[in-house]
This record gives structure tokens, C-alpha cells and sequence, in this order.
């Protein structure tokens, strides 16, 4: 499942890479890319939580599966072939659909090794292999740029993607585990302490700006070449992995730290907005890094937590359900600091980094409340 998502998000972090600038080429401003690109975040996460509940209920978990994962074989060629950026938007909310689709079974899937070696390591390797191919996917959009083939040469080249990770799928299919491995048991947090850590949470999402405003501010300022844009996404992909391996170890050691462990996170990341949103390329090269390093280490906890926590049968529903709110404000932040960015980088920078650190704020609240109980992310 590791060279599935390898393959798979070689593709699609490609074309997210690429989305951006390409978006701006075909005459969108910035706040229509922030729309754009919050609006197929908004289907990406919030349609997880009715994908994970049908998953569950129906136990169609690799149907479910191969569906999402194939959504990515009409997409990419046809981003080569299309003109305007309404039909760019269109096809970005299609491969948001797919993986809406598909994240809540998979995850499912790949949790059912946590017990065997732990829900950290299990989830840190598998993101790790995810980064590996969100490197190799900008990396080859870079190549076929820098080769004269244009944003549509690099679509037609992540199609080959698309196809290795669906025929890598169908290998995966054969080694399924038992579906009657258990979570161990941990204690539960009260209601009040998960609701608290899913606003705290909300808040941290809300303050990350999606890559397609980053890329854009890159191509607008003019801080690097459009090729170098799209590298430094592969360098941010390759940080994620780093990151997710060392969190998920960390992890392991304090299970019951998570909250605190992401507040941690969250404020080293806080400069991020204003370095990512400068014009200077030193300042903007150390803001891709924080922001990489916060989003891994959100994206690593919360799977390794829903695997510690939640029985097999209903993991997808969890997966989904904590990813619709994070989803959610996503959404609204990505369309927010767009807008915002409109009026100016530094306004943009200034309503991201309030949104961090009230979201550190409450996680370190809930971190004191629940850090002296034996308990994992979510019930």
C-alpha cells in the first residue's frame, strides 16, 4: 500500500504542484485560485466522513479503494487537453472527489498493521512513502517544464503515474491482512477534551495556506522560475516525509502527548506565513520548510491516534469524520487568506498567523487537561 501511494501521489502532488501557476497562466486571480483550491479541499476532506461511513457499513473497502485511485486516470490526461481555467477548476474538484473517495478504505487498510509494530512507526513510514512520491511528482513536472514540454507535456507524463499506482493496487489486493485485528486499548478522553482538540485542530488547518496560494505568490513576486516553483513543492514533499518519521516515532514514546506535540509543532511553524509570503527567496525557502514540518506532523498524529483508538470495523468513519472538520476549515482558510492576499501578502500572513497560534492555544489547554491520562488522539 506504500508503492500505491507512492505512485499515486507522484500524480496528484504533481498536478497540485502545477495547479497553481497553471491557474494563473489561464488568467485566474488570486482569489479565485484560494477558492478554487479550498473548494477541492472542502470536497477532498469533507466528503471523507459519508465515504468512510459507507465503507463501514458495506466493508467495500478495496472497491471503494480502486475507485478513488482511478479517478486520477481520467483527470491527469485530461488537464493536458483542456483550456480554460473553469474546466482546470472542474477537474481539481474531481481529484478531490476521488480522494475523497478513496482515504477513509485506504487508511483503513494500511491501520490494520498498527498493532503489529505500532500505530506511529505504522503511519510515519506510510507518509514517509506518500512524500516520497509528492518529491518525485514535482520533480518530474519541473523536468518536462524545463524541457520546453509546458504544463500540458507534464499532465500527459503524470497519467504513467496514475497507472502504475492503480496496477500497484491490484498487486497490494493480494496481501491483505486479517480484518480481525484489534486497536489496543487506551482510555478514552471526555467529550469536552475531543471536542476541544478538533477546535484546536480546526484552527492549525485554518492558518495553512494551500500550496496553490504559495506557488502563486512565487509566480506573482517572482521569487523563483516557474521549474524552481514547482522543485521547491518536491523539497517541501521531501521535508513532510523526514518529519512524519521522526513525529511517528515520537508518537510511540508519548501517545498520550499528542495534543501537546502538535501545539509544539504549530508554534515553531508560526513564522511560516510571513516567510512564505515575502519576496525575499531565503525568507520563502524557510517558510515552505515550517509549513511542510506542521502540516506532516497534523497529518501523522491524527491517523496514528484513529488507529490506537478506534476498532477496525469502524475506523473509515473515523478517518472520515476527523477529516471533514479538518476539511472544513481548510476550506474556509484557503479561501480566506486568498482574498486576503488580494489586499496584501502581509494582510494574508497576518490572519494565518492568528489562526495558528489560537489553534496552539487550545491545543495546549487540552494538552494540559488529558496529558496525564493514557489516551491517544481521538475517541
Amino acid at each position: 500500500m506504500g508503492v500505491v501511494s507512492l505512485w499515486a501521489d507522484l500524480c496528484y502532488e504533481g498536478i497540485r504542484a502545477a495547479v497553481g501557476p497553471y491557474l494563473e497562466s489561464l488568467g485566474a486571480d488570486a482569489g479565485t485560485v484560494g477558492l478554487i483550491a479550498g473548494t477541492g479541499e472542502l470536497i477532498g476532506y469533507g466528503l471523507r466522513w459519508v465515504a468512510g461511513r459507507v465503507a463501514d457499513r458495506s466493508g467495500r473497502y478495496w472497491t471503494l479503494t480502486f475507485i478513488g485511485y482511478g479517478t486520477n486516470l481520467v483527470v491527469a490526461p485530461l488537464l493536458a487537453v483542456v483550456g480554460s481555467w473553469q474546466a482546470v477548476a472542474v477537474l481539481v474538484m474531481m481529484e478531490r472527489l476521488g480522494k475523497a473517495v478513496r482515504s477513509p478504505a485506504k487508511s483503513t487498510l494500511v491501520s490494520l498493521a498498527s498493532d503489529e509494530v505500532g500505530a506511529g512507526k505504522v503511519f510515519g513510514i506510510h507518509t514517509a512513502m506518500d512524500q516520497l512520491g509528492g518529491v518525485g511528482g514535482p520533480l518530474v513536472v519541473a523536468a518536462v517544464l524545463a524541457g520546453g514540454g509546458g504544463y500540458r507535456g507534464a499532465f500527459a507524463a503524470l497519467t504513467v503515474a496514475a497507472a502504475l499506482a492503480v496496477i500497484s493496487l491490484a498487486v497490494a489486493r493480494r496481501y491483505q491482512p486479517p480484518a480481525t485485528v484489534q486497536p489496543k486499548p487506551t482510555a478514552p478522553w471526555s467529550r469536552r477534551a475531543v471536542l476541544g482538540y478538533l477546535a484546536g485542530v480546526s484552527l492549525v488547518a485554518f492558518g495553512l495556506a494551500d500550496w496553490a496560494l504559495l506557488s502563486f505568490h512565487q509566480e506573482r513576486v517572482h521569487v523563483w522560475s516557474s521549474t524552481w516553483v514547482v522543485a521547491a513543492y518536491a523539497g517541501a514533499m521531501a521535508i513532510e516525509g523526514v518529519v512524519a518519521l521522526g513525529v511517528g516515532r515520537l508518537y510511540e514514546r508519548w501517545p498520550a502527548r499528542a495534543a501537546w506535540l502538535l501545539a509544539g509543532a504549530t508554534v515553531v511553524g508560526l513564522g511560516y506565513p510571513f516567510l512564505a509570503l515575502s519576496a525575499a527567496p531565503v525568507a520563502v525557502a524557510v517558510g515552505v520548510v515550517l509549513w511542510a514540518s506542521v502540516t506532516s506532523t497534523v497529518d501523522t498524529v491524527a491517523k496514528a491516534g484513529i488507529a490506537d483508538r478506534v476498532p477496525a470495523a469502524g475506523r473509515a468513519g473515523a478517518y472520515g469524520l476527523y477529516y471533514a472538520v479538518f476539511g472544513v476549515a481548510w476550506w474556509l482558510g484557503s479561501a480566506t487568506l486568498g482574498f486576503a492576499y488580494d489586499r496584501s501578502p502581509a494582510t494574508s500572513a497576518a490572519v494565518a498567523v492568528a489562526a495558528l497560534a489560537a489553534g496552539a492555544a487550545v491545543l495546549l489547554v487540552v494538552g494540559r487537561r488529558t496529558g496525564s491520562r493514557a489516551s491517544a488522539d481521538l475517541p
